[in-house]
């Protein structure tokens, strides 16, 4: 067991990121990374991740920065001067972001690959159009085709795509057909658990959540096929950092022989 759980249940031709990585020999990882991440929802300690990156000499994360509001991005990028992090492979915007950020994170961390939920749901409150190709659209509502083919493309978040499979079949269906027509530019990776929980900002029961308590919670990934899998993986949950290095673990070994 990872921590406690965090929620009750309640009544009811691809091109690649290239992966440079010292582990074990597996064609699957070959061309793919797992990495941990900084997350900002509200059971999460942000501020304590980023600690854990510097205690850990950690030099490259995964950002989700949907939880802060302007003044809390300020300090949060102020602590992460101030780590041991030096690149970050993704980002996940706000939708209240400006293109100054957007520079922030390409001019001091690298980064190239960043997402967002679809317009539809949570419109830029910025001009950001000249990053559009950089820019992956998540799977929180089903795909617009036309919204993938305006932006870099899909941005898979596998426990979404798992959670519409059980709960919500239409939207399923939609997003594989995108899925098997486009090249996913990143993913997220969260949780999916035996028993649903009433999810507060949608109103409807859901198995997917951002906090792992087992192991085999991770076990769903082992469905997909291999070229649902991108080159930049980012852990999406709320436990610790620590805790997440030991998840990536359990994933490498669980995907290595996917073929």
């Amino acid at each position: 067991m990872l921590g406690r759980a965090k929620h009750k249940v309640k009544q009811p031709a691809r091109k690649r990121v290239g992966d440079n990585w010292k582990m074990a020999k597996s064609n699957f990882w070959r061309t793919r990374r797992i990495f941990p991440s900084i997350t900002t929802t509200k059971n999460s300690n942000w501020r304590e991740k980023i600690r854990e990156t510097a205690d850990l000499k950690l030099t490259e994360v995964c950002v989700f920065l949907t939880g802060l509001d302007k003044k809390q991005r300020n300090e949060f990028y102020c602590l992460l001067e101030k780590s041991s992090v030096e690149k970050v492979p993704l980002v996940h915007l706000k939708s209240d972001m400006s293109a100054q950020e957007m520079d922030y994170f390409i001019k001091n961390y690298q980064t190239v690959v960043f997402n967002t939920h679809s317009q539809e749901e949570y419109p830029f409150k910025h001009n950001l159009d000249k990053y559009k190709k950089f820019i992956f659209i998540e799977n929180t509502v089903p795909y617009n085709e036309r919204e993938i083919k305006d932006f870099a493309g899909p941005c898979l978040d596998f426990s979404h795509l798992e959670n519409s499979r059980l709960t919500h079949p239409q939207k399923y269906k939609n997003d594989i057909k995108i899925l098997e027509k486009y090249v996913c530019g990143c993913n997220h990776i969260s949780a999916i658990i035996d028993e649903p929980f009433e999810e507060d900002d949608y109103n409807s029961l859901t198995y997917q959540s951002h906090f792992l308590s087992e192991l085999k919670e991770m076990d769903y990934l082992k469905n997909y096929p291999k070229e649902y899998f991108s080159g930049i993986l980012a852990l999406e949950l709320e436990n610790t950092i620590v805790e997440q290095i030991k998840i990536r673990y359990y994933v490498k070994d669980l995907l290595k022989d996917k073929i």
